[in-house]
């Protein structure tokens, strides 16, 4: 089982060598990312001379975050601006991994199809689970290696230009959650759904359009805490993650469930 899904994932990496485009958004996610935290919080200050921590409503938000998070409490003002600022930013981190899946996998499903690759590997011996898993993982992993290599940038050029202090305040538990969890998890959610959607539709944009609805409440969260409205504590992470593992874990049921080999044959000749 174990050789049949990495020669099947062996092959996913060599169409995606071959179709550069197919990896571009999540490259294009990234490096956005990676730039307007640091236009926000450093380049805009220093040519304007205002500072961030005189806005209200930043000031109003991190009053309410420093009961969740201790750390901003010992931290000047502009650094606890900072600080609280860079952590919401690193939210649009987890934007990455789910733009980069779902662009692969709707690649692998839809652009199979349209190629007429798809029908030869629904004739092999290989079951329906050991397809799903294969181009699951194919998708996954680089969207995720690009997210890596993003997260390690963003906190390198954080100690660079941030406040003292600020880089030791955004690494905690609830950075980890965030990234070794919602992030991930998130991902895989939108990549099986996208999968699911795949084997019923023959156009890779309304496969990738799933991707929207878990984008929206990822872009709400982040806009939510910096307006101070709320803040996602380290027990509400928790239970995100937990509830984007069981969701992920029935979605991969469904899509099992809607990949009918016969049906897609059939209706794909």
């Amino acid at each position: 089982m174990r050789a049949r899904i990495a020669a099947l994932m062996g092959k996913e990496f060599a169409e995606f060598r071959a179709s550069p485009s197919a990896i571009l958004p999540v490259i294009i996610v990234v490096l956005v990312t990676l730039t307007i935290p640091f236009i926000v919080l450093v380049a805009i200050p220093a040519m304007t001379g205002e500072n961030i921590a005189d806005d209200a409503a930043i000031g109003k938000a991190i009053e309410l975050a420093v009961k969740y998070m201790p750390a901003l409490g010992g931290l000047s003002r502009e650094a606890a601006a900072e600080a609280f600022l860079f952590q919401q930013f690193l939210l649009l981190f987890l934007l990455a991994p789910i733009v980069g899946a779902v662009s692969l996998a709707a690649y692998s499903v839809v652009g199979e199809k349209q190629g007429r690759t798809l029908e030869p590997l629904l004739t092999t011996p290989m079951t329906t689970a050991e397809i799903l898993i294969a181009k699951v993982l194919a998708s996954f992993a680089p969207a995720l290696a690009v997210e890596v290599i993003g997260v390690v940038a963003y906190l390198l050029l954080m100690s660079i230009f941030a406040e003292p202090g600020v880089l030791g305040a955004v690494l905690g538990m609830r950075t980890a959650i965030l990234l070794g969890l919602i992030g991930p998890l998130g991902a895989l959610v939108a990549l099986q759904a996208t999968i699911a959607v795949s084997s019923r539709v023959n156009d890779a944009r309304s496969a990738q359009q799933i991707a929207v609805l878990i984008v929206l409440p990822l872009v709400a969260m982040v806009v939510g805490q910096v307006a101070g409205a709320f803040i996602l504590t380290t027990v509400i992470l928790a239970g995100v993650a937990l509830v984007l593992a069981i969701l992920w874990l029935l979605l991969l049921l469904l899509s099992v469930a809607l990949f009918d080999r016969e049906t897609i044959l059939t209706r794909w000749r």
